[in-house]
């Protein structure tokens, strides 16, 4: 049975990494004492060592030890073996990148398919959807397919953004360049705002968090979604 955690973001405003979700992440990883954390997406440049060290210093608090993928010889063989899986935020075009770059992209797609627990942040909630094509990141990388894990049967756009009234910024919103998204691909996507999240149990997917989120389907006007809404229809 699936097992997922898919959140808007790491960190709230004035909060702590990942202090937010902290009880959410208790129960999610009740029954794992280790974690493979994913560092790929490497948000401001920093190394894999130091991103891992900061997933490290929060899952200890849980009483969970964390190892990063890339601290393993062989990654596929690391997230085969995995109790639990973390995929953090920053760049979503460098993160499925390196996922294809170290054949892991089918790998924990077919390992969270069969019940291994899974927390994506930002970039790593990105991945979850259909596609990684409304990703809000800069393409600094090409990577070798748009494609990524289809954990759930849309594409989530993380860090939704409303539109800012009396603001004198005249160019895209966040709901304009959904729009065009939707000109050539047919899915839905969901807005995840700040404080949200998807979870995941089985076939079940339900809006978590303070906010609602804001949907968009092809040809339909969008609609807000209010939270503890179930998601299982959305397809």
């Amino acid at each position: 049975m699936k097992k997922i955690i898919i959140a808007s973001t790491s960190t709230l405003h004035g909060g702590t990494y990942l202090e937010y979700l902290t009880e959410t992440l208790k129960e999610h990883f009740k029954n794992c004492s280790t974690l493979l954390f994913i560092p790929y997406a490497r948000p401001g440049g920093i190394t894999h060592d130091e991103y891992t060290q900061k997933a490290a210093e929060f899952f200890g608090k849980l009483g969970i030890e964390v190892k990063g993928i890339h601290e393993f010889e062989n990654p596929v063989t690391a997230v085969q073996n995995a109790e639990a899986i973390f995929t953090g935020g920053g760049n979503t075009f460098l993160l499925v990148t390196q996922l294809y770059q170290n054949k892991v992209m089918e790998v924990v797609k077919t390992a969270v398919g069969n019940g291994t627990p899974y927390l994506g942040t930002s970039a790593g909630s990105n991945i979850c959807g259909l596609t990684m094509e409304t990703t809000n990141d800069m393409p600094i990388i090409y990577p070798p397919s748009f494609d990524t894990l289809a954990l759930v049967p849309f594409n989530i756009n993380p860090h939704y953004l409303d539109p800012i009234a009396g603001s004198t910024h005249m160019g895209e919103t966040r709901e304009t360049r959904i729009n065009e998204f939707h000109h050539f691909n047919p899915q839905p996507v969901l807005g995840l705002r700040e404080g949200s999240w998807l979870e995941v149990k089985g076939d079940t997917t339900t809006l978590r968090g303070e906010l609602d989120a804001r949907l968009f389907r092809q040809n339909t006007p969008p609609e807000e979604i209010a939270t503890g809404t179930d998601l299982s229809w959305l397809k």
